[in-house]
């Protein structure tokens, strides 16, 4: 015998009536179970889709690089910044420093990108800030006191941002996570030849930022042949169909400078060499870009596995390494063999490290101490540090 839908929903209501427990509980399991699902939901986004919404709830960010930015830093900074714009977020990029390696200011004049120095805290345009290849606010006066947003970083340190934090310290170059950001968007790369209007897609990885994102992870990961892990390969396979070839050719071979040329040289020939390790200083330089260029050239030549450069502009002495030996994590190196030395920093990632020390106070004086740092360096690389 069929039963009346109206009969079906007074039985109903009379059985809650008579069982009002029984009614909660169920209340309580239907809005456990929606709940869930919903925090479920927005725990298994992409990180890319996350970063976008984070994006979209704010009018405007300001996007920080590192002191003395590199191809790396602006190009992740140039990806943020794009993606701010597809969601109708207003974004300025802001650096402490200067930008004077020949290859930085080449990369920032031929990809025209748009950013400013930050000098004091008072210079950020917005109270959102968004730190990119790096993961603690430094290099300009209150620093210390910026809490940002967002931090994305592929460096280690414990720095995070107060809504989103994606610290991939395994990956080669921070242009990886961005260019996956957009991947996670299903971005569409543009053609250096086409239109963005020419593309049906809700998000566009432009050609300029596309050739900015894969020529900054091919500066962090040495071409791709230093420190890499397949996520960086993806990613300059998915950009390389909007890289501008013309764009990339300069940006990768811009004129280098006699004084360049003169401090390979000298790291070349004043090089003290134990074993398979490298150490050299080049003394007073102008251009304290030019150290990590010497250490590159030092680290190629034959028998060399590990190389350090030091040098010394407006009373710091800058250090820089390169390491291809396994046995040899060149940032934990240098920090430690600075670890005692008053005021000194250092570190880095296993393939390339830095520091800096002052050198113009009582505690440390160089030359008198040259032979004692370099000393502490080797016995870093050799582990005994």
């Amino acid at each position: 015998m069929s039963v009346a839908p109206a009969e079906v929903v007074e039985r109903a209501v009379a059985f809650a009536r008579s069982h009002p427990e029984l009614l909660a509980t169920l209340l309580v399991v239907v809005a456990v179970l929606v709940g869930g699902g919903y925090l479920l939901h927005r725990l298994t986004r992409s990180a890319g889709v996350r970063f976008a919404s984070l994006l979209s709830d704010r009018d405007d960010v300001v996007v920080l690089t590192h002191p003395n930015p590199d191809p790396d830093a602006m190009a992740a900074a140039m990806g943020v910044a794009s993606l701010a714009e597809q969601v109708d977020t207003e974004a300025t990029i802001r650096f402490p420093g200067q930008i004077r390696h020949q290859e930085n200011r080449t990369f920032r004049n031929v990809l025209d990108v748009d950013l400013e120095p930050i000098e004091r805290v008072d210079d950020l345009d917005s109270e959102a800030v968004i730190l990119v290849d790096h993961n603690r606010p430094r290099g300009f006066t209150g620093a210390e006191g910026v809490r940002p947003l967002a931090v994305i970083d592929h460096h280690p340190g414990d720095g995070r941002g107060d809504s989103f934090t994606d610290v991939r310290t395994e990956y080669g170059a921070c242009s990886s996570v961005i260019a996956e950001y957009f991947r996670d968007l299903d971005a569409t790369p543009i053609p250096p030849d086409n239109h963005e209007s020419e593309v049906d897609a809700s998000y566009v990885v432009p050609s300029r930022v596309a050739t900015g994102l894969f020529f900054g992870v091919l500066t962090d990961t040495g071409r791709l042949t230093n420190g890499t892990i397949p996520a960086d390969f993806d990613a300059s396979s998915y950009l390389s169909p909007g890289v501008d070839e013309n764009l990339l050719d300069r940006i990768a071979n811009p004129q280098v400078s006699a004084e360049v040329l003169e401090i390979k040289a000298t790291a070349i020939e004043e090089r003290e060499v134990s074993g398979a390790f490298a150490i050299s200083d080049v003394g007073t330089v102008s251009n304290v870009d030019a150290i990590p260029q010497a250490a590159d050239e030092l680290i190629r030549l034959e028998g060399v596995t590990a190389a350090i450069v030091c040098g010394i502009r407006n009373g710091t002495l800058y250090l820089s390494g390169r390491s291809r030996d396994d046995r040899v994590h060149m940032g934990r190196a240098i920090k430690a063999a600075l670890n005692d030395v008053p005021g000194a920093t250092g570190g880095g990632h296993a393939r390339m490290g830095g520091g800096q020390v002052p050198i113009d106070d009582g505690d440390f004086v160089w030359p008198a101490r040259r032979a004692t740092l370099t000393d502490r360096l080797r016995r870093a690389l050799e582990g005994d540090v």
